[in-house]
């Protein structure tokens, strides 16, 4: 079943939090999640926080924290997960991206 959002894990929403207390910013900033043309498979993920709603931004919260995309973002990430893996042989945020045909091993690259 293909749901029609984006959804936060838990780790990645705790992840988002301490780096929003590290770089000192807002309360009230969230994430902003935007697919760009580039990287080894055809398309980027680029993310950085932001204070600002634009016309056409979608926003899911979850454990506290919200994520923003922009509509034509949002179209290559209907049904994904942002999720984040540490420790010693993590990832960092993890895209599970249901719309990803091809990934590219450093899995900020994909394909559709």
């Amino acid at each position: 079943m293909l749901t029609y959002m984006i959804q936060i894990s838990e780790s990645a929403s705790s992840k988002i939090l301490a780096l929003k207390k590290e770089d000192s910013k807002p309360s009230e900033s969230f994430l902003r999640v935007e697919v760009k043309k580039g990287g080894c498979s055809g398309l980027s993920y680029k993310m950085d926080f932001d204070i600002t709603m634009r016309d056409g931004d979608k926003a899911f919260e979850a454990h506290g924290q919200k994520v923003v995309v922009d509509s034509q973002s949002f179209l290559y990430l209907i049904g994904m997960e942002l999720d984040y893996s540490g420790g010693l042989n993590g990832k960092g945020f993890v895209f599970n991206n249901p719309n990803a045909t091809k990934n590219c091993g450093c899995g900020s690259s994909f394909n559709v």
